[in-house]
């Protein structure tokens, strides 16, 4: 069955060097003959066992990769931890930069990669002008945000603007996971990584930042906003009967119910779209597809973190759903929300 893999990772070599040259963090560094990836003063994560060789191959052993695990495309997206925490000058000069350099590959294999653009939301007007400049003249199909933006988030409306050209331009938003917010870190770095990560901070970090999106009232403004969750919906899902409890309990103050027109759950199943990056769970995949149904879920791999023949192979075993909703999630609503012939 054709796949086509929502979240995949790159880096280039111009970037890869950048960040080795960092002083600050977010930077990375060799130690004991892998890469540290850091993030915060507590919080680093290794980059071991071929990772970082991963993610500079665009070429021979990334699509050797796709072959063995039978994937016909792989959507394309710069690794955390983007462009959103250097400063707007660095951000701005790197996502252009590695804008140009995905176009270039994508270009060289068009019938198997597809990417998404790093923005800089850091600078709102000039990340809103570069996602344009990267859809209408680089080719690329919609954008990915690792989530905070230094200590704020997208409900902050002087980022509105980049979410206001999504719409117009009608491509959608991957929000990815990095590290929890700054004022969130402590209960987490005590225990490094192991906590701060895939465990259990990326994913709620993730959640919280959707979840101020909905109550900010973005999508009554931009009603047509499309954004993908990976990672089976960071949780969201398992929630969806909770996070409309202020809005369905009579006794609950209507004072306290941030000023939306919709229950929050059904800007979920409106706006968002869902992956299965990293989350080969039985069980957290039927919660999901309960939820949102095929025409709102994507497979993905979550590429070179995860392995993508054991996403593909635990797509190829999901026995629950019908073959026609196989279908949707391995291919068609990817090849609809990103208007592929």
């Amino acid at each position: 069955m054709k796949k086509i893999d929502l979240e995949t990772h790159f880096y280039t070599k111009d970037f890869q060097d950048y960040m080795m040259a960092r002083k600050e963090m977010p930077r990375e560094e060799l130690y004991k003959g892998f890469v540290r990836l850091w993030y915060e003063p507590n919080v680093w994560e290794s980059h071991g066992v071929g990772i970082e060789d991963s993610l500079l191959d665009l070429s021979e052993g990334r699509l050797k990769a796709m072959d063995e695990a039978g994937i016909d495309i792989q959507v394309l997206s710069l690794s955390t931890p983007g462009c959103e925490q250097f400063s707007p000058e660095d951000g701005t000069v790197w996502s252009k930069k590695t804008n140009d350099q995905l176009a270039r590959a994508v270009g060289k294999h068009p019938d198997r990669f597809i990417g998404l653009a790093a923005l800089a939301p850091q600078s709102p007007q000039e990340a809103a002008a570069e996602l344009e400049r990267a859809v209408k003249e680089l080719g690329l199909r919609g954008a990915k945000l690792n989530s905070h933006i230094g200590p704020t988030y997208l409900d902050d409306k002087r980022y509105w603007v980049i979410l206001k050209k999504a719409q117009e331009l009608d491509v959608p938003i991957y929000l990815h996971p990095t590290t929890p917010h700054p004022s969130m870190l402590k209960p987490y770095t005590d225990y490094g990584y192991a906590l701060t990560g895939p465990s259990l901070g990326f994913g709620a970090e993730t959640a919280v930042h959707a979840m101020r999106m909905i109550y900010s009232g973005i999508f009554d403004e931009y009603p047509d906003l499309k954004v993908i969750l990976g990672h089976l919906g960071e949780g969201l899902l398992f929630w969806m009967y909770r996070i409309d409890f202020g809005f369905v309990k009579p006794w609950v103050d209507e004072e306290l119910q941030p000023k939306i027109r919709k229950r929050p759950s059904e800007y979920i199943r409106n706006n968002f779209f869902i992956t299965t990056s990293g989350m080969f769970a039985a069980p957290a995949f039927m919660c999901v597809f309960l939820e949102m149904g095929a025409d709102r879920m994507m497979f993905a791999s979550d590429f070179p973190y995860e392995s993508c023949s054991e996403a593909a192979q635990f797509m190829d075993k999901v026995a629950a759903i019908s073959d026609i909703d196989k279908k949707k999630i391995c291919h068609v609503t990817a090849e609809k929300l990103f208007k592929l012939s």
